[in-house]
């Protein structure tokens, strides 16, 4: 299991690309959230306001699920972060492998 971080421009492309990885299969849960992130980008510091997912999926998506973003972000470098899960309740992983496929 993993836990995926990607922050979008706004909510509604945060709620069409959860949409899309979750018809896709290539996650079971997607949390949204916003967030301000502070930011070096062409020699400035910038602060602005984004929506944040949290992807809880397989590893073995990790290229699918970033294929599919590729597609339908605005951003031209978004930035995907990858976390492995090493404990987590009973039940969850097994949870995950259903949601996914």
């Amino acid at each position: 299991m993993i836990i995926l971080y990607l922050t979008c421009a706004n909510q509604n492309e945060a709620m069409k690309i959860a949409q899309a990885l979750l018809e896709a299969r290539l996650a079971a849960c997607i949390r949204q959230m916003p967030v301000t992130s502070t930011y070096w980008w062409d020699n400035v510091i910038h602060h602005d306001n984004e929506t944040l997912l949290m992807i809880e999926s397989k590893e073995a998506h990790f290229d699918a699920i970033n294929a599919l973003v590729g597609h339908l972000h605005s951003y031209k470098d978004y930035v995907i972060t990858s976390v492995p899960v090493t404990k987590t309740t009973p039940g969850v992983l097994a949870w995950i492998n259903e949601a996914t496929s």
